[in-house]
């Protein structure tokens, strides 16, 4: 069985039933998630070992998001306990022509305090087959950053395969540097990278008007490491229909998927997250990258 690590901060979710907005409602609904922690989910239950990397604070809070992740079959054994806040986000669920609207409560949580040497990481990634981040973590505050980065480091010297989505949150940077200050040193030591035109773009400091293939291809010249950079097309037809198909650029070729007709959606939250999963376990299981 495949060993697969993720890394990143696991939040408290707040919204209203169904498709309500905050206006509208004097309940809230609770449950827990994170991008990378979602994706450690979605491998679980395609039946691989599933090891999730973060911090919680220290009380009931966070001992039940560990018992959340383990319902999942996600191994917890890693997971780290300091401090007293649980990162929150507040979701307004998007209906029709109305779409989704999330606002953070994060910026003093447990994870974004945690200090660079809180996990050995050399023990973690010991037998591991890969290791997976996204942009959210160095994001949230240079400690994360700084940890994702050390992350990244152990991982390559045991020769683990290292994924990213790189996905940029405007809404995050705020703790004095910027993206393009921290991105590149991780990116470095990624294998794979999910990443659309505009994170391109973003990550190789240029406004250049290529096409996703070549803004690729300039990555992988830039990042000599990277061998396969991923993405997804998706339409919006409005919230509950949307059309998707998942494509990946290998350096030769552009593969693609066939377009996905998704009708009646019922929570698009973590959709990405599940497609890194679908490509992590692709590339792991499948000879080419066109089956995977």
């Amino acid at each position: 069985m495949k060993k697969i690590v993720t890394f990143g901060e696991v939040m408290m979710r707040l919204k209203p039933p169904g498709y309500a907005k905050f206006s509208q409602s004097d309940q809230l609904e609770l449950t827990f998630g994170g991008g990378e922690a979602n994706t450690a989910v979605s491998l679980a239950y395609f039946g691989m070992q599933a090891m999730h990397v973060t911090m919680f604070p220290d009380n009931l809070i966070g001992r039940s998001a560990t018992q959340f992740l383990r319902r999942h079959w996600v191994n917890t054994s890693q997971v780290q306990y300091g401090g007293d806040e649980m990162g929150i986000y507040f979701l307004e669920s998007g209906a029709v022509h109305r779409s989704s609207t999330v606002v953070y409560d994060r910026s003093h949580s447990a994870f974004a305090n945690m200090l660079p040497d809180t996990f050995d990481w050399k023990e973690i990634l010991k037998g591991a087959d890969w290791f997976h981040w996204t942009g959210i973590t160095p994001a949230i505050s240079e400690n994360t950053a700084a940890t994702c980065l050390a992350a990244i480091k152990a991982a390559n010297k045991l020769g683990v395969m290292v994924s990213a989505d790189v996905t940029y949150r405007q809404k995050l940077w705020n703790y004095g540097k910027s993206p393009q200050e921290i991105l590149p040193a991780l990116v470095a030591g990624s294998d794979v990278i999910i990443a659309g035109s505009s994170d391109l773009r973003l990550l190789l400091e240029t406004e250049e008007s290529l096409k996703f293939s070549e803004l690729a291809q300039k990555a992988m010249k830039t990042f000599p490491n990277i061998k396969k950079v991923a993405d997804k097309d998706r339409e919006s037809l409005n919230a509950s229909h949307n059309t998707i198909r998942g494509k990946i650029w290998n350096g030769k070729e552009m593969l693609k998927t066939q377009v996905f007709d998704v009708t009646h959606i019922i929570d698009r939250v973590g959709t990405g997250d599940a497609y890194a999963a679908g490509l992590i376990y692709g590339l792991l299981h499948y000879p080419t990258d066109q089956e995977a």
